[in-house]
């Protein structure tokens, strides 16, 4: 591809996305009135677009370029960046610092639209600040350029591997607070629309950023590696596919039973034949020549600028079920009633998934099946324990998350505690028995030819990576595992946390990953970057133990009840005495603290045993191998001597 011809698919691309974002806005109509927002201007209405606009592509080539960098680009053995990949990176840095300066002006505009002002009068400091902290827009954006800029200053010196993992890792993060803080995080079913835009939004911008970087690409060097090319075509298959997927939810939620006969529906119809129409260019694209190739590339980006143009054109729009279907106090806070009491049926029968968990649960399983079947086809043994322990791991986790436990959850604290019991210490304990990167380690493909690191290399790469060791050290495991029950409960995080959905699911999250740091650490199958003797894995274990206790016992004396305005807010008319429930609650975090505990402590009795046992019998064989080799020398002087 000549630099003119990639210049010319750049710029139809995003002039078209452009275009369809601005004839959106021109034919949109009045669209603050409905929500009871006053109207800032033309000015500050068709600015914010275009902001938001170069926003989201800049946040797409920043991803996706790290993405292209890290795992599509062949790399070095060495963990070095190849031509390829630091090409990659360097573009990422690029789109970085642009997403970053978006983001830094997209902050007053979005406050001058909560505030109802021109932007203009929004820059002033008497009105931006206070629109600022009643506002939750303006901190999302906040949030974007704080992790564009982390993404930016780790890409742009990039020169390993494992910062580029990093960065991508950032900027991965960075794409999230704006979906927790759209149209998608409000009224009935947020919690569905939201969690599957988790997986929207970043399959979408890995997508189009890693093409944008192959276009690049091509226009450096128009032969590819096949390899390159290989892992392309499985990712854009990947981020198709969650893409069509994740996006279903969202649009039925946000659309409700008004269909595609609102000017928010037809969109979201166009949207879709553009969808349809890429993956019909993903279809054909390996089953052409290069030069077909080549052409198939620049269509398929093409498509996704139109696509970005439409999406960014749906934040502007009012989605119909705002005005037709108004929410509830419930929906608004939950996003679905809660009115029936709990009940022991409704508890085991009322199933809502948890669109973030319950597939994150679904895809671990399918990939340690397909690692163990990978195992005895080639005749190696794993033990049948191991799957066990997974598959009752991740099972707790789906059933925690969706059945009615996970949905009335956030109604009493008590069964909140059990839910956090049960990520925190029950799950993780059978999870890390499972011995998942020993599983990966074995069953990976190595990289290519020898030279090129593939999917093995990487794990085993993170595994042994500076911040891995950092947050395997006993110390550190033992400080986030028992510290954040008392700065969670303790202050007044919970009680602001509990008023989000996504913060809800951040600390269901961050109960499943602590704990499993502290399990692996203590009695992980899998080998950590520090291993400690047994005693002193005991010791940790031991000395972790009265802290969950004296969690629960301050739980159960407390005289004020936690989160009280959230409770008051809900206003559940079954739930009975906030105050006796959580003294409830107390109660389950003190005796539920002690069953994982005790099972841990055994689990790491075993381990020691069967070390002992191995230790023993290497020692025999060496034992006689020495008594062997005496025995040889003893005969060997005897016949000097004769």
């Amino acid at each position: 591809m000549t630099t003119s011809r990639f210049r010319t698919v750049l710029v139809t691309g995003v002039v078209a996305g452009l275009a369809v974002l601005l004839l959106v806005v021109a034919t949109a109509g009045d669209v603050y009135a409905p929500l009871g927002n006053a109207d800032p201007g033309p000015m500050t209405t068709y600015g914010f677009a275009v902001v938001r606009f170069v926003a989201d592509e800049a946040a797409a080539g920043c991803f996706g370029g790290l993405v292209f960098a890290a795992f599509v680009a062949p790399g070095q053995r060495d963990g070095g960046l190849s031509a390829d990949a630091f090409g990659a990176a360097r573009f990422a840095a690029g789109c970085a610092v642009c997403w970053l300066a978006a983001a830094v002006v997209a902050v007053p505009f979005s406050a001058a639209v909560a505030a109802g002002l021109p932007v203009a009068q929004a820059l002033r400091p008497e009105v931006l600040l206070p629109t600022m902290s009643a506002a939750t827009e303006p901190k999302a954006w906040v949030a974007v350029a704080v992790a564009a800029a982390v993404a930016s200053a780790l890409a742009w010196p990039a020169m390993t591997w494992r910062t580029v993992v990093g960065a991508t890792v950032a900027a991965g993060l960075g794409l999230l607070p704006l979906v927790a803080d759209g149209h998608a995080s409000v009224g009935a079913g947020h919690d569905l629309a939201t969690n599957a835009l988790f997986w929207h939004v970043p399959a979408a911008c890995a997508w189009l950023g890693a093409l944008v970087a192959l276009l690049a690409r091509l226009r450096r060097r128009p032969a590819v590696p096949e390899l390159l090319l290989r892992r392309y075509h499985r990712l854009s298959v990947t981020c198709f596919v969650i893409t069509a997927v994740s996006g279903v939810v969202p649009g039925l939620v946000l659309t409700r039973s008004d269909g595609f006969v609102s000017r928010y529906g037809l969109l979201l119809a166009a949207e879709v034949v553009v969808l349809i129409a890429t993956g019909c260019v993903i279809a054909a694209w390996r089953r052409r020549p290069d030069t077909s190739r080549v052409r198939l590339v620049g269509a398929e980006f093409v498509l996704l600028a139109l696509g970005t143009g439409g999406s960014a054109a749906l934040t502007v729009l009012v989605p119909p079920a705002f005005p037709n279907h108004p929410a509830t106090a419930q929906e608004i806070i939950l996003g679905y009633d809660l009115n029936a009491p709990q009940t022991a049926a409704r508890l085991v029968l009322d199933w809502r998934p948890d669109l973030l968990f319950a597939p994150l649960a679904l895809m671990a399983v399918a990939a340690y099946l397909v690692g163990v079947r990978r195992l005895r086809r080639r005749g190696d043994h794993w033990p049948p324990g191991r799957v066990a322990a997974w598959l009752g791991g991740w099972a707790i986790v789906l059933v925690v998350t969706s059945s009615g436990l996970g949905v009335y959850a956030p109604g009493t604290f008590s069964l909140h505690m059990v839910t956090h019991m049960a990520l925190n210490m029950f799950a993780p304990v059978l999870l890390v028995l499972g011995g998942p990167v020993t599983l990966a380690l074995r069953a990976l493909p190595a990289g290519a030819h020898g030279e090129i690191p593939g999917a093995r290399e990487w794990v085993a790469s993170l595994l042994h990576a500076p911040v891995t060791r950092f947050f395997a050290h006993p110390a550190v495991a033992a400080i986030l595992f028992t510290g954040s029950f008392y700065a969670l409960y303790f202050s007044d995080l919970f009680g602001e946390a509990m008023q989000f959905h996504w913060a809800h699911q951040v600390m269901k999250l961050h109960f499943l990953l602590s704990g499993y740091l502290f399990a692996w650490v203590v009695v992980g199958a899998d080998r950590t970057p520090r291993r400690l003797p047994h005693l002193a894995r005991l010791g940790v274990l031991f000395a972790v133990m009265p802290f969950h206790a004296f969690f629960g016992v301050i739980l159960m004396s407390k005289q004020t009840v936690l989160a009280a305005t959230f409770y008051h807010y809900l206003a559940l008319p079954w739930a009975g005495d906030p105050l006796a429930d959580q003294r409830l609650g107390g109660g389950i975090a003190w005796v539920s603290g002690e069953i994982p505990m005790l099972v841990m402590v055994i689990a790491l009795l075993v381990q020691w045993s069967r070390d002992d046992e191995r230790r023993a019998r290497r020692a025999d064989r060496s034992g006689g191998d020495e008594l062997e080799a005496y025995n040889a020398m003893l005969t060997e002087l005897a016949a000097r001597r004769r």
